[in-house]
């Protein structure tokens, strides 16, 4: 063994997110690119639902529709989409926000990442899901089309649709119910060494930074 090689310090972060924000998969994205920037830390990531639409029905809703009652129409909808497209590309990442015809509820795939991550792969499957819906257009409140997606992202078996104690929706639902209570109003929201948090789609410098403290106290230091 090296001594005089640096320690490598484990730190956990905390994802706050929905699946229907775009913003969520920018910060994502950003958060794996700062990550991977820093060998010298080994950061366990971890995905805490968000329900942005607790009140959607189970079946989603019409695109029409739900852009009408949040933005007040699609005109409004289509600038900012315009905007978030815009940055999106910045990260890679190819929104395509006309192909979208129903805006899902998320409880269901929230759960399937909870599946996923008792695998090690809730990264993967939440980039996934993110592509499927915003590049693709597809309803990912559909469970066939969630059952898709689960094998199409190599995770073995068939995903039931309702778990073992500990992975229903129930779990969804108490994870979400958490996050109001911590105080979480919007996402999305990083929560660094389970004391520091930040809100919004940071830039990597300032995730970066956040990793900093975050280590530096986990050092004692």
């Amino acid at each position: 063994m090296n001594m005089l090689a640096p320690r490598t310090q484990r730190l956990a972060v905390e994802v706050v997110f929905d699946l229907v924000c775009p913003w969520c998969w920018i910060g994502v994205r950003r958060l794996a690119r700062t990550v991977a920037r820093r060998p010298d830390l080994v950061v366990d990531v971890s995905y805490r639902p968000f329900l942005l639409n607790p009140d959607m029905p189970a079946r989603g809703m019409a695109r029409a529709e739900y852009l009408q009652r949040k933005f007040g129409g699609e005109e409004r909808a289509r600038r900012l989409h315009a905007a978030i497209a815009e940055v999106g590309q910045t990260e890679g990442l190819a929104f395509r926000f006309d192909r979208i015809t129903r805006t899902p509820s998320t409880v269901e795939a929230h759960r399937l990442v909870r599946l996923a991550a008792a695998e090690g792969r809730a990264a993967d499957l939440v980039d996934a899901l993110f592509a499927a819906h915003f590049c693709e257009g597809r309803d990912i409140g559909d469970r066939a089309t969630l059952g898709a997606i689960w094998s199409e992202t190599g995770l073995r078996g068939e995903p039931a649709m309702h778990g073992p104690a500990g992975f229903g929706t129930d779990a969804v639902h108490a994870d979400n119910l958490r996050a109001h209570r911590l105080g979480i109003n919007g996402v999305p929201c990083f929560v660094f060494g389970e004391r520091h948090a930040i809100a919004g789609a940071q830039e990597p410098e300032v995730l970066e930074r956040m990793l900093d403290i975050a280590a530096l106290e986990s050092a004692g230091v």
